[in-house]
């Protein structure tokens, strides 16, 4: 089962993509804030964070650099979905640590691409670790 943390704070667009999601291999969460993000991540393990730019509080970039530096978060793959189109704002999103940008207006089609590549890619990359064992 994949665990995925919706952060928007337009209750339609939680919506959409919760909708986008729903089927038996995915549960998903939903905050409207970047403070919620940061909680609910404290209490729960997530697989993804499709992550809003501009929320009430905290913006998605200041949410990104704030998981990017907690070890239990850090490796959690962040697609950042926002009304943002110009290209610094993509580079600021991937410099802070976002591994996919995806602008409002979207296709759920695109978006639920996206989050399949990453989680394939995710799985993948935790099948390919080696534990050494300990001197």
């Amino acid at each position: 089962m994949n665990h995925i943390l919706i952060a928007d704070d337009e209750p339609s667009i939680g919506s959409l993509i919760e909708a986008t999601l729903q089927g038996p291999e995915v549960s998903t969460t939903h905050v409207t804030s970047g403070k919620q993000v940061l909680e609910t991540v404290r209490q729960r393990k997530f697989d993804l964070i499709v992550l809003d730019w501009m929320m009430p509080g905290m913006t998605g970039i200041e949410v990104v650099r704030a998981l990017r530096q907690q070890p239990e978060t850090a490796a959690i793959p962040i697609i950042m979905l926002t009304a943002r189109g110009q290209l610094k704002d993509q580079e600021q999103a991937m410099l802070a640590g976002a591994h996919s940008y995806l602008m409002k207006p979207f296709s759920p089609l695109e978006l639920l691409e996206k989050i399949q590549k990453i989680l394939k890619q995710s799985r993948a990359d935790k099948e390919n670790v080696v534990t050494l064992p300990a001197a």
